[in-house]
C-alpha cells in the first residue's frame, strides 16, 4: 500500500493520475495548502521543502517527493508507462525532464505574475507569456508527428505535461491555436484514469 500526500494542483494531479492509471492501491491524505498543512512538522518530516505530492511506500521503505521522481518510481515499480526498450525509455525520460525543467516552472511563473502577484508587473507578465508560447510551440511541433510525447504510447511524460495543461484550461491560458497540442490534450483527457485523477483529492478551481 502506498500513502499519497497531496492537494488539488497540477503537480498533485500527476501523482493521482499515475496511481489510477497503474491501478496501484493507495491511501489518499489530503494536505490542504490553503490551511498551511504543508508547513506542519508532520508533513515537513516527509518533505523538508514542504511541497506536495509525496508518496510513502512502506513495503519498500521509500519516501519520495518531486513529481518527476514519483512518476519514475511508480513506472519502475509497476513496469507500466515507461518502456524497457532503451530508445523509447530515454525518449520518455527526455520529455519528462523537459517538463520538469521548462514547462512546469515557466507555467508556474506565468500563473504567479499574471494571477496571484499583488503587484502586477507588465514586463514580467509579458516575459512569461512569451516563454509559455515558446514551450507550447515546441510541444505542438513535436506532437504534429506522433500521438503522444514519447511516440505511439501514452507514458509518464504525458501525465507530467497534462497536470499543467489541465490547469491551463481551468485558468483560461488558451492554447487552442496550438492544434496538435490541443488534440493531444483532448486525447489524454478522455482516459478514464485521467478523468478520475483530476478529481482527487478534489477538483481544482483555479482560485
Amino acid at each position: 500500500m502506498i500513502d499519497l500526500y497531496t492537494d488539488s494542483s497540477p503537480n498533485g494531479f500527476k501523482a493521482t493520475i499515475a496511481l489510477e492509471e497503474m491501478a496501484l492501491p493507495y491511501r489518499l491524505h489530503h494536505v490542504r495548502i490553503e490551511a498551511k498543512e504543508h508547513k506542519q512538522p508532520e508533513f515537513l518530516a516527509l518533505n523538508p521543502h514542504g511541497r506536495i505530492p509525496v508518496i510513502k511506500d512502506d513495503e519498500a521503505g521509500i519516501v519520495l517527493f518531486e513529481s518527476a521522481a514519483i512518476l519514475l518510481y511508480l513506472a519502475e515499480k509497476t513496469g507500466q508507462l515507461l518502456s524497457k526498450e532503451p530508445a523509447q525509455r530515454w525518449e520518455t525520460i527526455k520529455w519528462l525532464q523537459f517538463h520538469s525543467s521548462s514547462v512546469g516552472p515557466i507555467l508556474g511563473q506565468r500563473v504567479h505574475f499574471e494571477l496571484f502577484a499583488q503587484d502586477k508587473i507588465p514586463p514580467a507578465i509579458e516575459h512569461y507569456r512569451g516563454l509559455v508560447d515558446d514551450v507550447f510551440t515546441v510541444l505542438d511541433t513535436h506532437l504534429a508527428t506522433r500521438p503522444y510525447l514519447a511516440g505511439q504510447d501514452f507514458s509518464i511524460a504525458d501525465i507530467a505535461h497534462f497536470g499543467w495543461t489541465h490547469i491551463a484550461r481551468i485558468i483560461d491560458f488558451d492554447f487552442s491555436q496550438y492544434r496538435h497540442m490541443s488534440d493531444w490534450h483532448e486525447r489524454v483527457a478522455q482516459r478514464p484514469a485521467v478523468r478520475k485523477g483530476i478529481t482527487l483529492p478534489e477538483p481544482a478551481t483555479g482560485a
